[in-house]
């Protein structure tokens, strides 16, 4: 551009030189005029040209920089994108199993409460993990052999600071538990069902506690386990007496989790059948059902126990229980039944029967709320003709984004007995929340 002005210049200069030969006196004057403003007007653009080139250099290097930072950004990124590999290499390697061919899984929860009791006597805040659903950590491994035989291991361990089940007024601060919840092998065939070796759930174990009321978690059949340590209050003195909540009612739910052989049957029409044979002499079996239809969501099984209290086999009992449970999957309205008994030689036979109504609703996007109201009746369980009686309501929000529950509950135990001393009704409010990883 500058060329072409230079020679628009040049090309005005000669011009006017021509017509300063060829004209006469008076337009000389003018002509010698016209050149002293090329002059300045050359020197302007000159000038304004200078201008241009600065500007020109300043966006050569506005653009050098942007390409720079560009550059940067980029090398930043391919940084941060190998740490993160690393990181999830990392990961990777540490929940990596010993063998490419087994699958590692870690999982477990967390449940802590606060207890606020009120005995009859005094009011106390209790700082406890629920053991209705106690914290645990578990280690599951699984290699497919074939398109048949899958191999499976499990290892659990429970770990509850400060027990709900064993806090009591004499002793508000536990020593921790630690329970060894699994440690168990199986061998599932989708043909011939799935054999288990090792300590874990014998078949009777949970079969009086089915519960599809969303509120399981710190409302269900073994009623006791929230505050089970606590100790009922005489009336004549205020002095603690020593029969326990969990000793004046229990669900009578199979054997728990024991060292055992089990053996479960294929599931047909979402039934099957369990058997297993327990140290100590002990067995148990069950039968299981769930399905669906109609709008409704079903669970139920039953139980029968060889308990085996005397090794000798002289005082050998049976216990027998089952549930029942069902949803109503448009409403959330839901029903829940348990009953179990246990034959004691010398004194009538204990037993209990629990129910629940209950509804689930979707009040919030986060997840499901639930709540309950629910009945227990125990009978002949600390002596004979004593009765046991309790209600509770509870609710409970789901978060499902982060695995996590929100639940609250007051609950009222009531001993009634033939024999003195009377005992004070038992009141137990509750907050807490399960995180599951």
């Amino acid at each position: 551009m500058k060329r072409n002005i230079k020679l628009t210049i040049l090309s005005t200069v000669i011009m006017l030189a021509v017509q300063a030969f060829t004209v006469g006196p008076a337009q000389a004057e003018l002509v010698s005029v016209d050149a002293k403003m090329i002059e300045r007007l050359e020197n302007m653009l000159n000038a304004q040209q200078q201008q241009i080139d600065t500007l020109q250099q300043e966006i050569k290097q506005l653009k050098q920089s942007t390409v720079e930072a560009k550059t940067q950004a980029s090398e930043a990124k391919a940084v941060a994108d190998e740490m993160k590999t690393a990181s999830l290499i990392t990961v990777e390697k540490a929940v990596t199993s010993g063998s490419d061919k087994v699958k590692l899984a870690i999982s477990g929860q967390v449940n802590r409460a606060v207890n606020l009791v009120d005995d009859g006597a005094d009011t106390e805040a209790y700082f406890v993990d629920n053991s209705a659903s106690g914290s645990r950590f578990r280690l599951v491994g699984t290699a497919v052999l074939n398109d048949d035989l899958t191999l499976g291991t499990r290892m659990e361990l429970g770990f509850s600071p400060n027990a709900s089940s064993k806090v009591n007024q004499d002793d508000m601060e536990t020593d921790d538990s630690f329970d060894q919840r699994y440690a168990d092998i199986s061998l599932s065939s989708k043909r011939f069902g799935t054999l288990f070796l090792g300590k874990g759930d014998t078949s009777s174990n949970n079969t009086a506690e089915v519960d599809l009321s969303g509120t399981d978690v710190v409302q269900y059949a073994s009623i006791s386990d929230i505050a089970g340590g606590m100790l009922f209050v005489q009336s004549s003195d205020d002095n603690l007496s020593t029969i326990k909540v969990s000793d004046a009612f229990k669900d009578f739910d199979g054997l728990s989790r024991k060292n055992r052989l089990r053996y479960d049957t294929p599931k047909f029409k979402g039934a099957y059948l369990s058997a297993s044979w327990i140290s100590d002499q002990r067995w148990d079996t069950s039968l299981w059902w769930g399905g669906k239809g109609y709008g409704f969501k079903v669970g139920t099984s039953a139980a029968i126990a060889y308990i085996n209290t005397d090794k000798n086999g002289e005082d050998s009992d049976y216990q027998y229980d089952g549930s029942f449970s069902i949803l109503h999957e448009d409403t959330g309205l839901n029903f829940t039944l348990s009953g179990g008994m246990q034959e004691v030689d010398r004194q009538s036979d204990p037993s209990n029967v629990w129910v629940k109504v209950g509804w689930r609703a979707d009040l919030v996007s986060y997840g499901k709320t639930s709540f309950g109201i629910d009945y227990a009746w125990s009978d002949n369980l600390t002596t004979e003709n004593d009765d046991g009686n309790s209600f509770g309501i509870a609710a409970v929000q789901q978060f499902n984004d982060y695995g996590a529950e929100v639940y609250a509950q007051f609950r009222n135990f009531s001993l009634n007995r033939d024999v003195e001393p009377n005992l004070e009704d038992l009141n137990v409010f509750t907050v807490g929340t399960r995180v599951k990883f």
